[in-house]
């Protein structure tokens, strides 16, 4: 594809966002009936007070094209124009093809690049900085970058561990070139060292699906939620101020701080730790829960009123592997 740049900087820039959550929701009072817990102990705990639930008739590419969906209606884009979709998620339709793949049919798209990227929590951003570069390169003019997740199909509804935290949804953000404003950086980081403590062991090539991994419920998300919460506070704070340093800025300068929707008590410890001022940053994780690759666009999407063009914003997530990172951009909307 001939490149449409030229020798000029561009920025890749949000130029459209949509998002989907289901129907169906799960309070805290549901999960009293079902587990050892409370809505004032769950509140306490992590800030939420429902979650939104897929249909089991659904899945996470329907999601993704009710977002998609969206954002076009909302922002009277037309699809035929789109050079490449990602999907970031944890969950796909299926092993293979890609869900990004499924997504591109129900949308009828004949001829884009559509692939998926699984980095759990971190996943919209790793697929931000990606269709960002797409953008930057010059071959491609229009990127969909997609995240959604339909967890709720793996947690284990009887493990309060777990079934406080999360719930479905997915999220979208269009990318084309700009020269004013646009992503800015990305610092995106990843070890093995987190794989124990928070991981859904069934399903892949070295614990295939089975009757037996049902009978031992490898197929159901676990995590050590003390070492998440303190790993997920110190990357997320590490991967901020590292961007920050790298720019030269303050975190005076920044209008926004966008983190993963985890958990109230992670998102307030990230705050105090890069020291923003109190109100400067977003959150939705009251009625949505922790709904994984979809938390950032949805956060964005839900308080979009909130944002002017030209704010500057710094994106931030954590998830399992470990993963972690933070993206900054100018909002162009």
């Amino acid at each position: 594809m001939q490149n449409i740049y030229a020798s000029k900087p561009y920025y890749a820039s949000i130029t459209g966002i949509g998002g989907y959550v289901p129907l169906n929701k799960r309070t805290n009072f549901d999960l009293e009936e079902l587990c050892d817990t409370s809505d004032e102990w769950i509140v306490k705990r992590t800030g939420i007070k429902e979650r939104r639930i897929l249909d089991k008739e659904f899945a996470t590419s329907d999601m993704a094209v009710m977002a998609v969906q969206n954002l076009c209606t909302q922002f009277d884009k037309d699809l035929s124009s789109v050079d490449a979709l990602i999907v970031a998620t944890s969950t796909p339709d299926v092993m293979m093809p890609a869900t990004a793949n499924i997504v591109a049919k129900k949308l009828d798209l004949d001829n884009v690049w559509a692939f998926d990227i699984n980095a759990a929590c971190s996943g919209f951003l790793y697929a931000l900085d990606m269709g960002a570069s797409l953008v930057e390169t010059g071959r491609y003019k229009n990127v969909l970058v997609i995240g959604a997740d339909n967890i709720s199909a793996f947690v284990d509804i009887h493990d309060r561990s777990t079934n406080i935290l999360f719930g479905d949804g997915a999220g979208v953000v269009w990318l084309e070139p700009s020269l004013d404003n646009g992503v800015i950086d990305a610092y995106m980081q990843s070890n093995g060292n987190g794989r124990e403590f928070l991981n859904i062991e069934g399903g892949g090539s070295l614990h295939p699906d089975s009757k037996g991994l049902i009978d031992v419920e490898k197929h159901y998300i676990r995590q050590d939620g003390k070492v998440v919460f303190k790993q997920a506070i110190q990357s997320m704070a590490h991967a901020c101020n590292e961007v920050l340093k790298r720019n030269n800025l303050s975190i005076d300068q920044v209008d926004w701080l966008v983190p993963h929707q985890a958990n109230k008590r992670i998102i307030d410890g990230v705050g105090k730790e890069i020291k923003i001022e109190m109100g400067r940053t977003l959150s939705n994780i009251e009625y949505f829960g922790n709904t994984i690759a979809a938390t950032i666009p949805l956060c964005i999407w839900e308080n979009i009123k909130l944002l002017q063009k030209g704010d500057l914003l710094m994106l931030t997530a954590f998830g399992a592997g470990f993963s972690w990172g933070a993206s900054l951009l100018r909002w162009g909307i």
